[in-house]
């Protein structure tokens, strides 16, 4: 090893290498590496000494030069010099400029060589969690397929390439149990920084699962000739999922079931079952909430645009279908749909209008009734994905 080097030529080499395979800014290396030079330098030589540290980008070699102010009379010898010794190197210098002066020790290539070693470990780490943070930041809100590596503290951690997710509890499809190299595909909710490296959290209930999911199956949907307008979900239960064809000639639903239904087929064996089902959106009120309730067949639609509410007329046989278990029915409905929803079946309308003498007051702000013989539906990211 030379005086004040870094064996030399090799050190060179072994950064370039470095940089180009772990996609590091070699200048930022030499520039972590100079400012711990620096550090071991007033370690070992001075605390109190304003020194900076230079490595030659295309030798190697190490330089320390001490930093002083040129003053008329010095008072801190470590810090200042005269003019007169300031212009014995350079008679261009005047009072108040800053001189350098070598002050590299004879042994100081060894101490530079382990310290270059010491902070070329510790900034690959950080640089490789760097590149990972900014690698995976940009699949936030995309699908990742993941292999489960271990349960812990009910968190399920999962292999997702160059780094791990996390799995919270709330982010857990209730019933779903997951094993050791399971393959799934989860959803990136966020990924952020932390100390020991970056974190990324996904999701198996994130509705944009399901989104990501469609688009995976449905090429019409990433073309955008079908647009996904709504999603609303339980899940490991049910979704309900609002579709639209920019093309009159195109059928929205049709294409999210696919040929035979393979298309939702696929996206329902990768929920574990859980029930879907795919609706025509539209910007007509009535006729979105009573898409909205498949797979119940809908009589009329009573709609209050200044309370955003709609009263549901639907035949006897099916108001148990239409509010569904526990209400999850009509409950997705209205989360799809934005509207408050109150059901009705057609006795119970006649028993109230008869009750008020045959008359069903207007509610307050105006109010549209719609008929239909039957709904245009297919029962095979924020909650509006």
């Amino acid at each position: 090893m030379a005086n004040g080097g870094i064996d030399s030529g090799e050190f060179i080499s072994a950064l370039d290498e470095l940089a180009k395979e772990r996609r590091i800014n070699k200048e930022v290396l030499f520039s972590a590496i100079e400012a711990a030079l620096i550090s071991a330098y007033k370690k070992n030589y001075g605390k109190t000494a304003n020194v900076r540290a230079s490595i030659d980008r295309e030798k190697g070699m190490v330089e320390v030069l001490s930093r002083k102010t040129v003053v008329e009379e010095v008072t801190d010898p470590i810090s200042e010099m005269t003019l007169q010794e300031a212009r014995a190197i350079d008679p261009r210098y005047e009072t108040g400029d800053l001189v350098e002066v070598p002050v590299t020790p004879r042994n100081f290539g060894r101490i530079a060589a382990q310290t270059a070693k010491q902070v070329v470990v510790q900034h690959l780490r950080e640089a490789e969690r760097g590149v990972i943070y900014d690698e995976y930041s940009q699949k936030e809100n995309e699908i990742l397929t993941a292999i489960v590596q271990r349960v812990e503290n009910r968190q399920v951690y999962v292999e997702l390439g160059r780094t791990e997710g996390i799995i919270e509890p709330k982010e857990q499809m209730p019933g779903e149990e997951l094993n050791p190299n399971d393959r799934i595909k989860v959803y990136v909710l966020e990924v952020s920084r932390m100390g020991r490296g970056p974190q990324v959290f996904v999701s198996r209930t994130n509705p944009g699962l399901v989104k990501r999911l469609f688009e995976l199956e449905v090429p019409e949907l990433v073309s955008g000739v079908v647009q996904i307008k709504s999603i609303a979900r339980e899940a490991g239960f049910r979704t309900k999922m609002a579709v639209f064809s920019t093309d009159p000639l195109i059928d929205p639903v049709g294409s999210c079931v696919g040929p035979r239904g393979m298309r939702v087929e696929n996206v329902v064996s990768e929920l574990k079952t859980e029930k879907i089902d795919i609706i025509k959106w539209s910007n007509d009120p009535a006729e979105y909430i009573a898409n909205a309730l498949n797979p119940a067949r809908v009589i009329s639609v009573f709609i209050s645009d200044t309370e955003r509410s709609a009263r549901v007329i639907v035949p006897d046989n099916q108001l148990s279908l239409a509010i569904g278990k526990e209400g999850q029915n009509a409950r997705l409905a209205a989360k799809l749909t934005g509207w408050k929803i109150d059901i009705k079946s057609q006795s119970q309308i006649e028993q109230m209008m008869a009750e008020q003498a045959g008359e069903i007051p207007p509610e307050e702000g105006g109010a549209e009734i719609a008929e239909f013989s039957g709904a245009d539906v297919s029962n095979p990211e924020d909650e509006n994905a």
